[in-house]
């Protein structure tokens, strides 16, 4: 993949799963989104792990048995990163009916979008951070690891693009508007991948840092969000088995392409 597409593969997956609005006629069952959330949960661990945490523990091998600091650190400050983020943007989500976040004039369908956006930007983080390091060409990471994470993004953001605009159409908004609602929930991650692309070019000795600090940012989505999401209520099962087919999903994918 070239550079571009890379970028804009994760934004084509939210694009395809807003789209289901123009054509479903229901609104997404209690099963199905338990099922999209852990499906979503699952890829995000495993991309976080093989594509992200164990990448900046090897670029870091020159500090042998302190090799694991820059992972660490970088973890902890990308989870303080969406903690901010989480404590300061308004936004709603689907299970809860109390605004989060610095008080707003917005409504619940635009906090509804801010939340997604809000899981989005780690995302676009992370595929910025590994193209980044494609990019160094010295670092042991290939353009096809940061294809084969843009692939697996674009997998889990398909059932997050319907996730945002179903429910807002069973809600009463129009399915035109529900479906731009659901893809501008996705507009933010090229926009993040760009942004760290750019940062690398400032502070290139900091990758492990900037790979790690995308995993944790990821991993406070999935711990804070849409874990608590899928083991809510009934068929806390389904989302428990759809955590585990994302996760060998984005593995294999990683291990295959990658």
């Amino acid at each position: 993949m070239e550079i571009a597409t890379i970028l804009i593969t994760p934004f084509l997956g939210t694009l395809v799963g807003a789209s289901t609005v123009l054509f479903a006629r229901h609104a997404i069952s209690a099963r199905l989104h338990k099922a999209l959330l852990g499906f979503a949960a699952g890829v995000m661990v495993a991309a976080s792990v093989w594509s992200l945490i164990i990448p900046a523990i090897d670029l870091s091998a020159d500090m042998e048995r302190l090799s694991w600091v820059p992972a660490a650190v970088g973890i902890i400050l990308g989870m303080l990163f969406l903690l901010t983020l989480d404590s300061l943007v308004p936004h709603q989500h689907l299970s809860s009916n109390s605004p989060e976040g610095l008080k707003s004039g917005l409504g619940k369908r635009q906090m509804l979008m801010l939340a997604v956006t809000l899981h989005n930007i780690p995302e676009g983080m992370a595929v910025g951070a590994v193209v980044a390091g494609a990019l160094n060409g010295d670092v042991g990471i290939s353009l096809a690891a940061a294809s084969a994470l843009a692939i697996g993004m674009a997998i889990q953001n398909m059932p997050e693009g319907a996730i945002i605009s179903l429910p807002l159409r069973a809600d009463g908004a129009s399915r035109s508007r529900s479906f731009v609602y659901g893809t501008l929930s996705g507009i933010v991650e090229p926009i993040a991948a760009l942004m760290m692309i750019l940062l690398y070019e400032y502070i290139s000795p900091s990758l492990p840092y900037l790979l790690a600090f995308s995993a944790g940012a990821m991993l406070y989505v999935v711990v804070e969000e849409l874990i608590p999401e899928t083991q809510q209520g009934r068929h806390t099962n389904t989302g428990t088995i759809a955590f585990a087919i994302g996760f060998v999903v984005m593995m294999i994918l990683d291990v295959a392409l990658g």
